[in-house]
């Protein structure tokens, strides 16, 4: 007992926490009890002194809810609750005895009594006007939980506590206290009989509707507006009661509303309808029509016309959703029949500008419920094809089809079971009047568009009827090629729908069509109309070949022809059109082919056999047959690359087991020469013939098909098995190939690829290889000064793409490759080529990707620039060794620009004036990657807050320098220096720029000359901002 008099004392003296936790724990311990610090504080809580009463009760509550819950018992906290309850008519105990009592509302022996007693004196004796925010809160969160655990006693009050709790929220402005406000109206709304008080609860619950809440800077409670929009409109829709009160409020908003007020209420109204129920919409429906057209037909914004065409769809649902399905489309009454007779009505005229949204009314009918979609459908859709072949009105024909497609589109897209398809009634008029339209040029993109409607709409058109729509499509592009480039898109579009629905009308009519229209040889130099009619056939193949039986068709075509041009007894003396034709029909295969693999389709495997086989035939053979005197198409090095994308595409896809089987034929191949199991075709390459790809007196035409293996290999799976018994000495041979023998970049890219790949893959079985890496290599090949510059310069290539190889899936060793790289900054020979392969590493490529099936772990870009970041600005900063820190500041952009910008933006303060400096450096890749990094930091700047106002001066002279074609040759710089000047009035304070105004448009004024057009348009770009 003394222990707890002298802690009480001590508390009231100091209101230390200490004292606090020491008598919680006493009393749970069980060496004092509540009732013994009762008593010791009697003389506090009954005191005379306002502040020291206040004090005694506020330590009561304190010690209360610290206290384990299970700790009071019933009579106990009846006990107090009665005597927190009697505190509340006291001013100055108010505050400490809500804090009481919002601990024992929580208790588990706070009963019905206890709840009754706390809500009667919460009524009557607190007046929450009275009280600060916090403790009103501290008053609603008690009668929120006495909702959430005695709702039941509660009820019995009646209407005593409906008129009570009124009085408690009513006039609440904070938004902390309106979301908890917000949530007990709906529990009492739905819950609670308000009948008696729907009039009362309405002034409550739409004083504040539609709410208008702007969140101040600090925004201490984080509450945002759609908070509180969302936790008013859970209210507003919570009782059908407030349905005659709550639409005129609408209305009334929608009238004199602002946008964000208007999209507000109709969101609402969208709500509330159906909770409002079919009476109360019918009673308010014409009003509501009146005012919702308005805004589809005189909307305000895009957003806000959508919602209203929502609100109005849910006003119809709400109406007739209790309608019988089989209803007759006759017996429609009411505002869906007067809405679509008056939308009809303004249908009669379909070019005028109000036909638009009333199509979108009428849409918006179909996807309603069964009868009104039906009655919508009869109505507009033989409107308009008699319309359409009303000889008085042709000139209204294209608006006409315009519309038709949209309801044609929206019948389609109806959710709605109306029993059978909507458009089956009046399929064959639509049919006619949009085939009708084909005929007619000005007509044929609004009929292609409903074409496409009926096409994709399930089981309305017959397998004879599409081929007829077929038939017409292919009678535009053979007899109108003239007028084909204007709907091109549309009949791409068209046919592509087809091709999903019913291929075979386009195997047997419009693919011959288009392959018969593809010259066999070259167009000539100079046959400009016939080169470009061949591209655009290929395109069109390109966009409608992707279903399975259409890109086994084009796959036999294309290589046919691929093989027939290629063919070395069909060399012309002028090679490059044709190596440009080969090449644009193997980008044709390796596009679609992406497509396709992009979809997923389960049949690219299959051309492992008959695509990949054939592509290594030809080239093989044609490398073979080539000479030095009259080479053969297929060496031109972007056929190569093509290839290559092709035959990686497909060995991407294969299941691991047959990727397996597969590769081990590939290293066979480049191992012994034997090219049979890899090749088949046209071509008969002899059998006792080896292709010997790294052997010195090679051919360099054979050499370079080390790109189409490498090509094969870069998506193998991690766990295939390659059937080279030493692959560490594999890539030892390699490497040395690459530096003694491989004579042109797609020998030596390969290469790259190669090592970079396995390295990847197959990294636990490298070590020794990785180890002679560190070692031998770096010494011999990058440190050794003896070498040519030029070999030095390809072993950082090396030492690079291993580098990226294992760092992507975080190798312990590859933050050792990549900071090795720093040692040869003082280099003057290969400083700057090792200072670019610090950005070369984290660098994004097409090589080591999750496609690729290559070994990723996440955030390796991340890591990677926190390793090397601070090493690079320190070196950039160094000024003792000039040579290194330019090397360094070459490292610095290099790097800034291969990641994104997320991984530096905390450095950028640090990083602005190196990058300044970079833009000084003389190699313009270098400088574009530094201004590159520029217009990625001004990414989501703004002037309030830029980092580069202070270095103003210093970057608009380098931008206008690097923009002048005088002083730039590199059009990649000058359009990039040109896109940040125009970035600059956008993130550096107007104050700060108008000195320079007159000069920048005078500068820019120069660069409208540029001989380039993409820079002269960057150039009125920025002078426009300026």
């Amino acid at each position: 007992m003394e222990s707890t008099e002298r802690l009480v004392r001590t508390w009231m003296a100091t209101s230390r926490d200490e004292e606090v936790a020491q008598l919680v724990e006493d009393i749970t311990a069980g060496k004092t009890s509540l009732l013994n610090v009762v008593k010791v504080s009697g003389e506090y809580l009954t005191s005379e002194e306002n502040q020291i009463r206040s004090k005694g009760i506020e330590l009561l509550s304190s010690i209360l809810e610290r206290l384990p819950p299970t700790t009071l018992n019933r009579p106990t906290t009846r006990t107090l609750v009665n005597f927190y309850c009697d505190k509340l008519d006291d001013p100055d105990t108010i505050i400490p005895a809500l804090q009481g009592l919002h601990t024992l509302v929580g208790l588990p022996n706070f009963g019905g009594i206890e709840a009754t007693t706390t809500i009667e004196a919460l009524i009557q004796r607190v007046k929450t006007k009275a009280l600060t925010q916090s403790h009103r809160f501290k008053v609603y969160s008690i009668v929120d939980s006495l909702l959430a655990n005695h709702r039941e006693c509660l009820k019995s009050l009646g209407l005593k506590f409906l008129d009570g709790y009124v009085s408690l929220v009513e006039g609440e402005k904070d938004p902390r206290n309106l979301l908890v406000v917000f949530a007990m109206d709906r529990v009492i709304l739905i819950e609670f009989d308000i009948s008696e008080r729907v009039q009362t609860f309405y002034d409550i619950v739409f004083c504040y509707f539609p709410i208008s809440f702007r969140p101040p800077p600090n925004n201490p409670g984080g509450i945002t507006a759609d908070d509180l929009r969302t936790a008013l409109r859970k209210c507003v829709y919570a009782t059908p009661l407030f349905g005659t009160l709550a639409i005129p409020h609408f209305l009334e908003n929608l009238v004199s509303g602002s946008r964000v007020a208007k999209r507000d209420t109709l969101e609402t109204l969208t709500a509330c309808l159906p909770v409002y129920g079919p009476g109360v919409a019918r009673n308010f429906s014409r009003k509501l029509w009146n005012s919702l057209k308005l805004e589809v037909f005189q909307p305000v914004d895009q957003a806000t016309e959508r919602e209203a065409l929502v609100s109005l769809q849910t006003l119809i649902k709400t109406i007739y959703g209790t309608d019988a399905s089989d209803a007759m489309d006759q017996d429609i009454q009411g505002l869906a029949r007067d809405a679509c007779e008056e939308c009809i009505q303004i249908l009669r005229e379909p070019e005028k500008s109000q036909a638009k949204p009333a199509t979108k009314v009428l849409c918006s009918f179909i996807t309603t419920t069964p009868s009104v979609s039906r009655y919508t459908v009869s109505q507009a859709v033989p409107h308009l094809t008699k319309l359409f072949i009303n000889p008085d009105e042709v000139t209204s024909r294209p608006a006409t089809l315009i519309l038709l497609a949209e309801f044609i589109e929206a019948a389609r897209d109806s959710p709605i079971d109306t029993g059978g398809i909507l458009l089956a009634p009046y399929k064959d008029e639509v049919l006619g009047a949009l085939s009708s339209g084909l005929k007619t040029h000005k007509l044929r993109l609004p009929a292609l568009a409903g074409l496409k409607g009926l096409v994709t709409t399930e089981k309305l058109l017959t397998h004879e009827e599409i081929g007829f729509t077929v038939h017409n499509i292919n009678e535009i592009i053979q007899d109108h090629p003239d007028q084909f480039d204007d709907i091109s898109e549309g009949v791409l579009e068209l046919l592509s729908s087809i091709s999903e629905v019913a291929p075979s009308h386009i195997v047997d009519q419009t693919l011959p069509l288009l392959f018969s229209s593809l010259s066999d040889s070259a167009p000539a130099r100079d046959a400009v109309e016939e080169r470009a009619k061949c591209w655009k056939i290929l395109s069109y193949l390109e966009a409608l070949c992707t279903p399975p039986s259409l890109f086994e068709t084009l796959v036999i075509r294309l290589t046919t022809k691929l093989e027939l041009l290629c063919s070395p007894s069909n060399q012309p003396e002028d090679s490059e059109p044709t190596a440009a034709y080969a090449h644009v029909i193997l980008k044709t295969l390796a596009n679609t082919l992406a497509k396709k693999v992009v979809k997923a389709n389960p049949d690219v495997p299959k051309y492992l056999d008959r695509l990949v086989s054939r592509i290594f035939n030809l080239f093989i053979y044609t490398a073979l047959e080539s000479h030095e005197d009259k080479p053969s198409v297929t060496t031109d090095h972007r056929l190569i690359e093509v290839a290559a994308e092709v035959i990686t595409l497909v060995v991407r896809t294969l299941p691991q087991q047959r990727q397996e089987t597969y590769l081990q034929s590939v290293f066979q191949t480049i191992i012994s020469g034997n090219v049979a199991p890899i090749s088949e075709g046209h071509f008969k390459i002899p059998s006792d013939v080896s292709v010997q790809l790294f052997q010195s007196e090679t051919s360099t035409p054979i050499r370079n098909l080390i790109a189409l293996f490498t090509a094969a290999i870069i998506p193998m799976y991690k766990d295939v098995d390659l059937g080279i018994p030493d692959l560490a000495k594999f890539l030892r041979d390699t490497l040395h190939w690459t530096f003694s023998t491989a004579d042109t970049d797609i020998q030596r890219t390969a290469v790259l690829h190669l090592v970079s790949v396995l390295a990847n893959r197959k990294a636990s079985e490298l070590s020794s290889f990785l180890q002679s890496l560190l070692g031998t290599f770096w010494t011999e090949r990058i440190l050794n000064s003896s070498q040519d510059g030029a070999s030095r310069k390809r072993a950082l290539l090396v030492w690079a793409w291993v580098s990226k190889a294992l760092l992507v899936q975080n190798h312990t060793l590859a933050f050792q490759f990549s900071e090795k790289l720093f040692e040869v900054f003082g280099d003057s020979s290969i400083n700057w080529d090792a200072a670019k392969a610090i950005g070369i590493i984290p660098g994004h490529d097409d090589v080591l990707t999750k496609p690729n099936h290559a070994v990723l772990r996440i955030l390796y870009a991340q890591k990677y620039v926190n390793r090397m970041l601070p090493s690079t600005i320190a070196g950039a900063k160094d000024t003792s060794d000039p040579t290194r820190q330019l090397a360094y500041l070459v490292a610095l952009s290099s790097l800034i620009k291969s990641t994104p910008k997320a991984t530096y933006s905390s450095e950028l303060p640090t990083l602005i004036p190196l990058l300044v400096r970079g833009l000084e450096l003389p190699d313009p890749e270098i400088r574009n990657n530094v201004i590159e990094t520029f217009l990625a930091a001004a990414e989501g700047d703004s002037s309030d807050k830029s980092l580069v106002s202070e270095h103003a001066s210093t970057l608009i002279n380098a931008m206008l320098k690097n923009c002048l074609v005088s002083e730039m040759p590199s059009p990649k710089v000058r359009i990039s220096a040109l896109k940040y000047l125009g970035r600059l009035p956008g993130i550096v304070r107007s104050d700060v720029l108008n000195r320079y105004k007159a000069e920048v448009i005078r500068e820019l004024g120069k660069v409208l000359d540029d001989p380039k057009r993409s820079v002269r348009k960057q150039a009125v770009d920025a002078r426009t901002h300026w």
